[in-house]
This record gives C-alpha cells, structure tokens and sequence, in this order.
C-alpha cells in the first residue's frame, strides 16, 4: 500500500430538487430545512471543517442562493443584534459565515451525483479530496470523515462509507461486495452495484454520503456513460476504479457504526430533528418529559 497526499479539500454536492419534502422545497433548498435551528447543510459543513478541510466547494443549482446567503455576512441582522444586546443569537448567526471560505459552481443540469462531482475537476485538481453528500447528517461525536482520510492517505485509492442495512433495504442503496484486510479495520470494495433488487445483492453493506477519493476518479467520470435514471452514476465510475490497476485504483471501505440521519427522507428527518433537540441542554430534558407523556 501506498501513501497519498495529504487531504485539504471537500466537495459539497448540493444542487438536488427535493422533491421528497414538496411543498416545503418549492421555494427553499432542501438543504435548508433546519435540524432543530440549524440548516441541514450546515451541520455537513461543519462536518468538514472540523476533520481539517479548509477548502470547501458546494456544487449548486437554480434556486439554491439562500445556501450562498446563509454562509455569508448579514451586517444589517448583525447590527440589529449587537444593538439589542443579544449576543447569544449574534454568535450563533457568525457561526455560519466563519466556517471558512466556501467556493460554489453550479452543475447547470441535473445529470446526477457523478456529474456534480466531475463539476469540481478544475477546483480540486490533482488532489484526494473528499465528497460529503448534503442529505447524510453524521453525528457531530463520530469521526468517520477523519477514518476515511486517513485509510486513503495509507491506501493511495478511494475510499466510500459503508452501513449495515436490512437486505429488505438494500435496493434504495448503491451496494458493495468486500473482502477484508487482514490486520485493518477497513476493507477492500471488489464490486460496487447501483439499488440492486433484493435477493441480488452481494452484500447487505450500502454506500452512504462520504467519499474521500482520488483524483483519477475524474478521468474515469468524463468517461461514464449514463447509468441507471439515465444519470452519471459516482457508483459506476468507483467500480471502474475498484476494478483498475495503477496509480488511483483500488476502493476500500469504512463500515460505519455510529448515528447517521438522511434528512432526505421524512421519518429519518424526523428523528434526526427529535434526536439532537433531546440533547439540547436548554430544553432537551423538557422535551424527553414531554414525549414521554405524549407516547404514552
């Protein structure tokens, strides 16, 4: 095994429709729909920069200006709070804007997850870099992120999160077929299938929202054909580097174990939303009280 380079940049693909919470996305990015009091997007952000990312680019689209607005300043909202006193809530709306510099390019056409990552060829260059999906909100206390940087540092190839799944399940998920490293505590990704259907998939291991991937990976995009919705698949373009030889082939695996919410589905929203409010000092044991009692 090789060693890679060192890991700086994220990728942020966030240009999706949402149309599983419409009406609510009609007129505001899915990706803004807060958790508790914060957007979705910025928990991923967050996410980011505290594994050491320092360059951060979020692939967007038409109707995604509020993302750009709520990292940026708001100097009126900030006065209006410094004159009122409240530096509890002028702090929190800082919080955002000081996560860093984030850079944004907008993919223009839907044509799938791994066309939005081939949109960041020209920002990442020649560099491993990490993707964070918007809709996989991994828990704050987990250290998965910083896991995968560092199998890729020490693999040199690409590496995807992987999580157990009911085989019921395993058809709403890209799917892979590992073997296991003797001696590590990651694997080895011999074949990757897009939402195989149930009773044909190699594994009940699924592809959840983080990659760290090689640059090679780029190459290989420019080449993937449409795959499944007649979209450039990522999942196509990552078999094609499992199945490779050289410099940037190979994939590995992380098995993630920890908390980890797709707030783009409604129930698992939900829970993400009730989960972290639960944990809020300021009112998180009033709510466990309360549904306690409305449970019951």
């Amino acid at each position: 095994m090789t060693m890679g380079k060192s890991i700086t940049k994220a990728v942020i693909p966030a240009a999706g429709l949402g149309t599983r919470f419409l009406p609510a996305t009609k007129a505001m990015p899915k990706e803004m729909l807060p958790v508790v009091d914060r957007p979705a997007i910025q928990y991923v952000v967050e996410e980011a920069v505290n594994a050491g990312l320092t360059d951060l680019l979020m692939i967007t689209g038409r109707n995604k200006r509020a993302l750009e607005d709520h990292f940026d300043r708001e100097p009126g909202l900030e006065r209006a709070l410094e004159l009122n006193g409240d530096q509890g809530r002028l702090d929190l709306v800082q919080q955002a804007s000081d996560l860093g510099p984030i850079h944004y390019v907008r993919q223009g056409e839907p044509k799938g997850l791994g066309h939005a990552v081939l949109c960041a060829s020209q920002h990442v260059g020649d560099e491993p870099f990490a993707v964070l999906l918007g809709d996989d909100l991994i828990d704050e206390a987990e250290t998965l992120l910083t896991n995968m940087m560092e199998v890729q540092l020490k693999t040199g190839g690409s590496v995807i999160a992987l999580i157990e799944v009911d085989p019921s399940e395993i058809s709403a998920y890209g799917c892979a077929d590992i073997a296991a490293i003797e001696g590590e505590d990651f694997v080895r990704v011999n074949s990757l299938v897009e939402k195989p259907a149930v009773g044909e998939a190699p594994s009940n291991l699924a592809v959840i929202g983080r990659y760290v991937l090689h640059p090679s990976v780029f190459g290989v995009l420019e080449k993937t054909e449409p795959g499944r919705g007649g979209e450039i698949q990522l999942t196509d373009a990552l078999q094609t580097l499992a199945a490779g030889e050289g410099e940037g082939s190979g994939v590995y695996g992380v098995v993630f174990k920890g908390r980890r919410y797709d707030t783009g589905d409604k129930l698992s929203y939900l829970k993400a939303v009730i989960t972290l409010a639960s944990e809020r000092v300021e009112f998180g044991e009033d709510l466990k009280s309360w549904l306690k009692a409305f449970v019951s």
